[in-house]
């Protein structure tokens, strides 16, 4: 019998789970995904704008630098952008899931479980320990299950998030980023399906290389239910049983 590709199975997987979220009210998706870095300065970006902009012909790479970082959510076209001015870090995405889930939690009553559609970053993906006791620390502070779907590698781009980092730079292409505060308010005048974004600067400062010991995240996997054979792309976490 030939065997599956693994990418063939995965989205054939996330075919089922996706649609499943989306129709079940106790369930919430939420697509999650960061944007490459920003240049903040007076750079030609390759874009047009409608009257005359002068600005610097290559990059200097000593210059400041922003990063979106966003939450999408397909049921309801909504968009939560925070940006972050040092590196993204697994506490950085976990803190914008958590941040985003306080904010939509009181309209949505009914729902039980978080499903989150993820590309396999070196932050976020299901071995990252960091990451994984973050979400395992909200599961049990807001007493939810949350449901880990990743996209393959190189095939990010199919997580919705991808769409609206399309329209946001098609929105302020042509336009001088000269500074946070101008990249703030272009993002906050974007609309992605007629929806504007809720627009954060984080302003706390991330550590990089936080990770948890090799005998502190064997009891954190003993709670972590992996799909046999796709272990690495579908988990699901439950709050601790009182």
């Amino acid at each position: 019998m030939k065997k599956v590709p693994a990418t063939d199975a995965i989205f054939a997987r996330l075919a089922a789970v996706n649609p499943a979220a989306d129709a079940d009210p106790t369930i919430l998706r939420l697509s999650v995904d960061a944007k490459a870095p920003v240049l903040l300065g007076c750079f030609s970006r390759g874009g047009r704008s409608r009257v005359p902009v002068d600005a610097l012909d290559h990059d200097f790479r000593t210059v400041p630098t922003v990063t979106p970082l966003g939450v999408f959510l397909p049921a309801v076209n909504e968009t939560y952008l925070y940006f972050i001015e040092g590196p993204v870090t697994a506490d950085a995405i976990a803190d914008a899931i958590e941040l985003t889930w306080q904010r939509v939690a009181p309209r949505f009553p009914t729902v039980q479980t978080l499903h989150l559609n993820l590309d396999n970053g070196p932050e976020n993906h299901s071995r990252r320990t960091q990451f994984m006791q973050r979400l395992t620390e909200l599961v049990d502070t807001y007493h939810l299950t949350v449901q880990l779907a990743y996209y393959p590698p190189y095939h990010s781009k199919y997580n919705p998030i991808e769409r609206v980092w399309g329209v946001l730079e098609q929105h302020w292409n042509g336009s001088l980023l000269d500074s946070l505060a101008t990249v703030l308010a272009l993002a906050r005048t974007m609309t992605y399906k007629q929806v504007a974004p809720i627009v954060q600067h984080l302003q706390r400062t991330y550590t990089t290389g936080v990770k948890l010991t090799t005998k502190a995240m064997a009891a954190l996997e003993a709670r972590f239910e992996r799909e046999p054979d796709l272990e690495k792309y579908f988990v699901r976490i439950a709050p601790l049983v009182a």
